[in-house]
């Protein structure tokens, strides 16, 4: 039976194939980068993700915030290019660009003609191999560090989730992308320059290229581009998983209680994150989601009320969030609690409406990120990274057909949340579930 989407396409679930076949070609350089091309029939556009490992996880310990400057300096010119240069060269073939800072990398992203691809990778390899570090550019990318750093004060549900980020995830990866603001004063033209030419290596970078692309001669192009390239980085070591508790953040300003829940789920390589995807889209799914439904409607506590999953190849997060009143914060904590348990009991398993639901808006969203060059280059590159090899649309929506909902309701039953980390903000602590 074939099920249809927006826009005419549809995915048969018979076959379980797409009607537009890709072919995904994945390729190591002689310098030891890898590349992943999906070429994309019907597309005009093409979109590149560069994955430098170079993330807040690597930044030295009295040197946090090294990443976010290099994110910022890096669109500050490249190769014999001054800023200005070089995003006058970037608009003159009509590539769109960007750089930002995560825990593990440093992501350079791109977007132009497909025509104009062949153009754009050596001003994209120069930001990249030959980035200009103008000394003068680097008190300016510091001050707009620090800023990033200061308008935390006027987004408490931000400043609540990086709260609780650090007192869950084991350290590196419990760092801040923003950095902290003894590090950043710190860091010197000397750590941007040379710690760049140790981090931005091709072993262990990943560049992601789709839409509108000849594979052959884009990997002959980067080959010339990445010529004389060497060395590699290892992914930081983990530090010990730190005690899951209560923490809470005195805020007598606030007229808003953040509460954030943390609990651990499984990786993205394991056969269960799936199930965990689903069962938090039944959880959340938009007004129709559990939370929304229990918390907000039926309750009126809070003005929003959220839950997610989020996962790397070495673990996995599910998070709950409610924003609501100092008067309301209580109940609504336990109201959360209890919904995030009442889901793996037997009365409260998932319904086949709400199975159905979560289904259809899964594939739904597997097929409009088809329609993106750039989700699509962000998708492969990232799927290569966390399962070693990129998975195509049609791959996606098969997985999702095979899930039948007994095997979403036997994986909850069978799930222990654990221990959560819980992070409030606010004028008043709160009593944790038990």
């Amino acid at each position: 039976m074939a099920e249809r989407l927006r826009g005419g396409r549809t995915l048969d679930s018979g076959t379980r194939k797409e009607k537009r076949v890709t072919r995904i070609a994945t390729r190591t350089l002689t310098c030891g980068m890898t590349v992943v091309i999906e070429p994309m029939a019907g597309v005009r556009s093409c979109a590149l993700t560069w994955l430098v490992p170079a993330g807040a996880a690597h930044d030295p310990e009295d040197r946090l915030g090294l990443s976010t400057l290099w994110a910022e300096l890096l669109m500050r010119g490249a190769g014999g290019l001054d800023s200005r240069a070089h995003a006058d060269a970037c608009d003159a073939i009509g590539m769109s660009r960007s750089a930002e800072c995560g825990p593990h990398f440093l992501r350079i992203s791109a977007t132009m003609l497909g025509d104009r691809l062949l153009d754009g990778l050596p001003l994209l390899a120069d930001m990249v191999r030959r980035p200009r570090f103008d000394p003068d550019s680097l008190e300016p990318a510091r001050e707009l560090a620090l800023m990033g750093i200061e308008a935390l004060k006027d987004e408490p549900q931000e400043r609540c989730a990086l709260l609780a980020r650090t007192r869950h995830h084991p350290a590196p990866l419990n760092r801040s992308v923003l950095g902290t603001v003894e590090g950043l004063g710190a860091i010197t033209q000397s750590d941007v320059v040379d710690g760049w030419a140790a981090r931005a290596v091709p072993e262990g970078s990943l560049l992601g290229i789709a839409g509108a692309v000849d594979a052959d001669r884009t990997v002959d192009a980067l080959e010339r581009l990445t010529s004389g390239w060497r060395g590699s980085r290892q992914e930081p070591a983990l530090g010990p998983t730190p005690a899951r508790v209560y923490h809470h953040e005195q805020d007598d300003t606030a007229s808003q209680v953040q509460i954030l829940l943390m609990t651990d789920g499984p990786a993205d390589p394991d056969s269960n994150s799936l199930l965990e995807r689903i069962s938090a889209s039944v959880l959340s799914g938009g007004m129709s989601g559990r939370l929304f439904t229990e918390v907000r409607e039926k309750r009126g506590l809070c003005y929003s009320v959220s839950a997610s999953y989020a996962a790397d190849k070495r673990y996995g997060t599910l998070v709950a969030y409610v924003g609501t009143t100092p008067e309301r914060a209580q109940e609504s904590l336990d109201v959360l609690s209890a919904e995030l348990g009442q889901i793996r009991s037997a009365e409260g398993c998932v319904s086949k409406d709400e199975f159905r639901r979560a289904i259809v808006g899964m594939k739904s969203g597997v097929v409009f990120s088809g329609e993106s060059t750039g989700a699509r280059a962000a998708a492969i590159v990232s799927d290569f990274y966390r399962r070693g090899r990129a998975r195509s649309l049609g791959e996606i929506a098969a997985e999702i057909d095979r899930v039948t909902l007994d095997d979403v309701n036997g994986y909850l039953a069978a799930r222990q949340n654990g221990a959560f980390t819980i992070q409030t903000l606010g004028p008043k602590a709160l009593t944790p579930p038990s």
